[in-house]
């Protein structure tokens, strides 16, 4: 359909609109009429992805003159395939003119993009990495053009090195729709690298899906975002959690292991120096030379061979030349030695320590003589040396890497980090595993670059509540920002809070109550009542593995579980992905056959952040307890006390937000279109309490009705029955009047004229 939007012609690629997406595409103009950014909450299964990318693509063919491009940031592959298909849709609704001059695509790893047999063949990203660069190094590119019989070449990359060369790369990638199984295709078909091809026409396209760490993690961002250009709408869908990934951005952790590693590399690279001091001490010199200039700059390297670039902002990063004392590949490899020394001892400690960056530098400086510069040049003079021996194996130099990042973040930074040192895990401590943590507390940080860099940025999610924490979160200001509700003919979602069992005790998953028998068979009982009423498919979420394993051998001594599988089969998420994937076909067999499923998963695990429990896959969840972060974390606290000094937010709400919207994310995974419908059970007490309740997104809320609000065991049974009965009625999928949920063109036309004529 197309309608028009306050004098915008918007393409829409579907027959009908939701009151909400067309309220969204209209706050979305304004943020970008206005060119700043926007904070923008839509409940789950409301067609957000679909709203974004119709307006933001019709708003620039509106403006040729200065037409806007589109980089659109998910979190998983399987998000980003979602919003390329969506794409595609979109750009099949476009006036031919305009579809056959637009280009979008996705872009990942080497390892979802990789098509040589050999280096595709590896299960870890860094070793198809790896691979791909023994095969495509400048030197090793430059050792097979004499000895091209022992010296074995990719024949992508070097089909994509003469097409770029000849200039001809858009003749491999003609406008359209390209998502990584179409990449891959094309790269089979034409012969042609798929991942170098994407890279370089990232540059000209006008819609690009990628990770989120393509901008905010500095290390990839400043090689694959380094060209985009300020005219940029840049969304981060799925955002509620951008806190946490700009924070483990800039964190690094560094154990025992990594230092043995650290030792392991820093002797290959001195058996490599002595190498080439004695066949090509001309490199080496020549590297010298480069460093008293400045360090090399990273455009001018071949594309195969850049590697991850500096861990800093690229603001923080220092425009000058390399200290005197760390030119001498042999004088740097001593600063490392000792800094690998200095922290070994330092994991040593009996007792859990917390410094600062700044007293942690001084005390690198007085016990191991290396400076606050020398710290700063670590990565990028690592980068360059590892570059002049030639070294292909990048995986294998992972822990000197990891060193390098920590020496240069502590040496750049000295507000927002801190540096923890505990010997053992809190919860553990009969096991010592000692580590160092570099720890950033300010989300901020990396994400500031993008604000400022980019005219507009859309943050977006079904769980932005309290939608007013965010700006001071990340420190911005948004022109707009708003939470939408949704419009529905019919009570398709269900909020129960369930404080007691049916024996009338209390049910919670505070520290004090949670092992008590009485609430572990409270919420057993509960489920067994739910699994022996409730059709198809219930998903159930705990605050953490180790209650989710204690809670589920309490059941199973108690009888319970036995009861349960009498009704619906049991499946449970794993810290092992592929046991989790393969738990999650079985799960969705058992609800297709009609056999029903119970699956028990944990929040702020990868179930609960990136699967969809929609139809009949998830008629019920059930949120067992309020999932707090584990509070006496050295980190936690630490981050905690930095949000009250810098942004005087308190503790109590923060904890509060983060475990609500953990909570709302997890019980949003049951409702994925209107057409849907599924209920929620926050089982604990303290949902009944207002100042938690009331951090929940807005669309939850207007359908938790007060005589749902303390409920016990048998009341929601009763409910639940009662709400399936309901649902099994016909009804009225577009509404009427004035309570219409879908909006074809007439409706919009009407809408339009309504105004002018009152």
């Amino acid at each position: 359909m197309k309608f028009d939007l306050e004098g915008l012609t918007v393409h829409f690629p579907y027959a009908a609109i939701y009151p909400e997406q067309h309220a969204y595409m209209g706050e979305l103009k304004r943020a970008l009429d206005a060119r700043g950014h926007a904070l923008l909450e839509m409940p789950t299964g409301t067609g957000k992805t679909a709203a974004l990318i119709s307006l933001i693509t019709s708003y620039s063919l509106a403006n040729p003159s200065r037409p806007l491009r589109l980089i659109y940031c998910t979190r998983t592959v399987h998000e980003m395939e979602k919003t390329l298909a969506e794409l595609r849709l979109l750009f099949s609704h476009l006036p031919p003119e305009a579809s056959r001059s637009l280009l979008a695509l996705g872009l990942s790893s080497r390892k979802n993009l990789c098509v040589h047999p050999q280096a595709s063949a590896s299960a870890a990203r860094d070793s198809v990495d790896t691979a791909c660069r023994r095969l495509t190094a400048s030197w090793v590119r430059d050792k097979a053009a004499s000895d091209p019989e022992s010296t074995p070449l990719c024949e992508f990359f070097e089909s994509f090195d003469r097409a770029a060369a000849a200039g001809d790369l858009s003749s491999f990638m003609p406008p359209g729709v390209y998502t990584l199984a179409d990449l891959r295709s094309l790269g089979r078909e034409r012969r042609i690298c798929p991942y170098f091809l994407a890279r370089q026409m990232v540059k000209y396209a006008n819609v690009v899906v990628y990770s989120y760490q393509y901008l905010l993690d500095p290390k990839v961002a400043s090689i694959v975002s380094r060209e985009m250009q300020k005219e940029c709408v840049v969304v981060f869908d799925e955002a509620h959690n951008i806190d946490n990934v700009c924070i483990e951005a800039l964190s690094v952790s560094v154990r025992k292991q990594t230092l043995d590693g650290a030792e392991r590399n820093l002797r290959r690279i001195s058996q490599e120096i002595d190498r080439f001091k004695a066949t090509d001490a001309n490199r080496l010199r020549a590297e010298y030379n480069r460093l008293v200039d400045g360090l090399a700059q990273r455009g001018n390297l071949p594309i195969s061979d850049a590697w991850l670039a500096n861990p800093s902002l690229p603001d923080d990063i220092l425009k000058e030349a390399v200290p005197g004392n760390i030119r001498k590949a042999e004088h740097f490899l001593a600063v490392l030695k000792r800094l690998v020394k200095f922290l070994d001892g330092r994991l040593e400690t009996e007792n859990v320590e917390n410094e600062m960056p700044v007293s942690f530098v001084a005390s690198i400086h007085s016990q191991a003589g290396i400076d606050q510069r020398m710290l700063r040049f670590c990565y990028d003079r690592l980068h360059s040396l590892l570059l002049t021996l030639e070294i292909t194996d990048t995986d294998e130099f992972m822990h000197i890497q990891t060193i390098c990042d920590f020496a240069t973040l502590i040496g750049t930074y000295s507000r927002g980090f801190s540096i923890i040192i505990e010997p053992y895990d809190d919860r553990m401590p009969e096991i010592r595993d000692p580590v160092i943590q570099l720890s950033c507390h300010d989300a901020s940080l990396a994400i500031q670059p993008v604000f400022e860099r980019f005219q507009t940025v859309v943050i977006t999610s079904g769980t932005l509540s309290p939608i007013t924490l965010y700006p001071r979160l990340l420190n911005f200001q948004p022109v707009i920002s708003r939470s939408f509700t949704m419009s529905l003919t019919r009570d398709c979602i269900c909020p129960m809070v369930l404080t007691r069992g049916s024996d009338q005790l209390p049910v919670s998953t505070k520290f004090d109550m949670r092992s008590d028998p009485g609430v572990v068979r409270n919420y057993g009982r509960l489920l067994l009542e739910m699994a022996s009423s409730v059709p198809d498919g219930i998903v159930c979420f705990f605050v953490s593995y180790s209650y989710m394993d204690g809670i589920v051998n309490s059941w199973n001594e108690m009888g319970i579980l036995q009861d349960i599988m009498q009704h619906k089969l049991v499946f449970i998420e794993t810290p092992d992905v592929v046991e989790t994937t393969l738990a999650l076909d079985n799960y969705r067999k058992a609800c297709d056959c009609g056999r029903g499923a119970v699956f028990f998963s944990v929040a702020r695990g990868k179930v609960a952040e990136g699967i969809d429990f929609d139809r009949h896959y998830g008629r019920l969840v059930i949120m067992f307890g309020v999932p707090f972060q584990y509070t006496l974390s050295k980190i936690l606290r630490a981050r905690l006390e930095y949000l009250r000094e810098t942004f005087q937010i308190k503790e109590g709400d923060f904890l509060t937000f983060d475990a609500l919207r953990q909570a709302a994310q997890c019980v949003g995974r049951v409702i994925r279109s209107k057409a849907d419908y599924g209920m929620m059970i926050f089982a604990d007490k303290r949902y009944s309490r207002h100042d938690k309740r009331s951090k929940l997104p807005g669309w939850i809320l207007s359908h938790l009705h007060e005589a749902h609000l303390n409920l016990s065991t048998d009341m929601a049974l009763h409910t639940a029955r009662e709400f399936l009965r309901r649902m099994a009625q016909p009804y009225d999928k577009a509404g009427s009047g004035g309570a219409k949920t879908l909006l074809t063109e007439e409706d919009l036309q009407d809408m339009g004229r309504a105004p002018m004529e009152t």
